[in-house]
């Protein structure tokens, strides 16, 4: 080979070796993390939950940790301060437990299946004022979700009797006085989610659901919720009106006299301050 084609291949070479570590190094060719931990702290003026108080419309503490797999996998854990207006005979906590698995049914589509546990540590719903029954409020949802783009829906079917209501619960605790029809056991809500970006790093949230309470049909309610957020100082700032149009005589609760009694259901303002790290 002579000189200049000895020159010309190792120049070749040299061009090939520069473009393949330069696509290495760009974002787009950096792969995607195996594992991934993932945590969250915020502070709420309200804790909202299916667009009822959760905390007799006092602040909220609230925080958790969210671990994902390439895969698709995924599971996490997240707690917040509940009311022991609403939570009888436990700690004021509420912890919940979750995981599933994500994967794309097509290039706009991706299909979430995961399950949901909410518990409360120490808390058992009354039979009667002051009187404790052996019943949890814990409740254990399976779901399953589709997102494509900004809109997302999710069903949840309870595994189990809806926060504990059932033929035992129904006439006292978080519900006023109810006939007593059994088990709420495959009680279902339907969550209807979808954001617009408003630019400047500002975003429009729209939110529909809806809550079928098997066999206490009284129970049963839509809610709603518009949101802004953006983030400021690397800090995630929220704004949410959200309203509901739940029987007010079933979703109130009085403080631990049974006295001063307050909607939990009606339309509020939620602020909310967070950052994920």
């Amino acid at each position: 080979m002579s000189k200049n084609l000895s020159l010309i291949a190792i120049a070749s070479l040299t061009m090939l070796t520069g473009l393949a570590r330069a696509e290495a190094d760009s974002p787009a060719a950096a792969a995607t993390p195996e594992h991934t931990l993932t945590g969250n702290l915020s502070l709420n003026s309200d804790y909202r939950f299916r667009g009822i108080s959760q905390t007799w419309k006092l602040p909220a503490l609230q925080g958790g940790f969210d671990y994902s797999h390439a895969s698709g996998f995924y599971a996490g854990t997240w707690a917040s301060n509940v009311s022991g207006n609403s939570y009888n005979n436990g700690a004021g906590l509420e912890l919940d437990l979750y995981g599933g698995w994500k994967f794309a049914l097509s290039q706009d589509l991706t299909l979430d299946i995961g399950a949901l546990a909410y518990v409360y540590p120490g808390a058992k719903l009354n039979s009667a004022p002051g009187v404790a029954t052996n019943e949890k409020y814990t409740n254990v949802d399976a779901n399953v979700g589709l997102t494509s783009g900004a809109f997302n829906a999710k069903l949840s079917i309870a595994a189990t009797d809806y926060f504990g209501l059932n033929s035992t619960t129904a006439g006292y605790a978080y519900f006023s006085s109810l006939p007593a029809r059994g088990a709420s056991k495959g009680t279902s809500y339907l969550d209807l989610n979808y954001s617009f970006d408003l630019g400047n790093g500002l975003t429009l949230g729209t939110h529909v659901g809806r809550l079928s309470v098997r066999h206490y049909s009284e129970l049963s309610y839509t809610d709603f919720k518009l949101s802004l957020a953006k983030e400021i100082a690397g800090l995630n700032w929220t704004g949410a009106l959200i309203t509901t149009d739940a029987k007010r005589d079933f979703y109130q609760a009085g403080n631990a006299a049974g006295q001063n009694a307050k909607k939990l259901g009606n339309a509020g303002l939620v602020l909310s301050v967070g950052k994920t790290f």
